[in-house]
């Protein structure tokens, strides 16, 4: 996967997270596995050689 496929999936990402958070307590099962994913992708980004 490139960078910049990386960068979309992370924005994606960061939008359904935020949209998740309106309308579910940030502690919530879907909030939660939403950050889990985004903090795969960063990792992922980051590592990116």
């Amino acid at each position: 996967m490139s960078k910049s496929v990386l960068l979309e999936k992370i924005e994606e990402c960061r939008k359904e997270m935020i949209s998740l958070s309106d309308t579910h307590d940030l502690t919530s099962e879907v909030v939660v596995a939403s950050s889990t994913k985004l903090d795969k992708l960063i990792n992922e980004y980051q590592n990116y050689a």
